[in-house]
């Protein structure tokens, strides 16, 4: 049986962006389960927990806001990459109108950041950690760019969790990020 990873993209992306579909490249031997995410968080959320329990993924991997969705997904093995745990803040900053900068299975194309929008973030910010176990503890790693200009959770990551893993890199991760650090991980915790 092929092993199965879920992949949560960040905010303004989809379940098509160039991380997942090069994961799907590179991990052949795998399902890579890719959806898009509805904008509203708590949606997200029981849609992730949804897909938890009917794919049983054996590794669960986020991108900046997807960090902080996947770190959620309490009981399975998880790497977090550049995760944005106060996306609200980002928001916040960023009201109105934006484009999805990768294709969407509805089609869309926008979705609007509002005040309710950042509150409801917020509220879900406020208990993200909020359940984390022992096995959580020992099997969440989280990968930290170095050149990073939009995001730095390392020091919150770090009151929670261990297992973090700096990288040259930016926020946005290249193919030889993907390749030569993300696969890499995923054999090494799969072995």
């Amino acid at each position: 049986m092929k092993k199965k990873l879920l992949y949560i993209h960040g905010l303004s992306s989809s379940g098509a962006s160039s991380t997942a579909c090069t994961l799907q490249r590179l991990l052949a031997e795998w399902v890579v389960v890719a959806p898009d995410l509805p904008i509203h968080p708590q949606e997200a959320l029981v849609l992730l927990k949804e897909i938890c329990r009917q794919e049983v993924p054996d590794i669960v991997i986020g991108t900046s806001m997807g960090g902080m969705f996947v770190q959620q997904m309490y009981g399975y093995k998880k790497i977090l990459v550049n995760p944005a745990f106060h996306v609200s803040e980002f928001m916040r900053r960023n009201i109105g109108v934006q484009p999805f900068l990768n294709s969407r299975q509805n089609g869309e194309k926008h979705y609007e950041i509002t005040s309710g929008l950042c509150d409801d973030y917020e509220r879900v910010e406020r208990h993200q950690f909020d359940g984390i176990t022992d096995f959580d503890r020992k099997h969440t790693y989280a990968f930290f760019g170095t050149n990073d200009t939009l995001v730095n959770c390392i020091t919150e990551y770090r009151q929670y969790y261990t297992e973090a893993i700096r990288y040259p890199g930016e926020h946005r991760l290249r193919f030889e990020d993907i390749r030569d650090i993300i696969v890499e991980k995923i054999k090494e915790i799969m072995l």
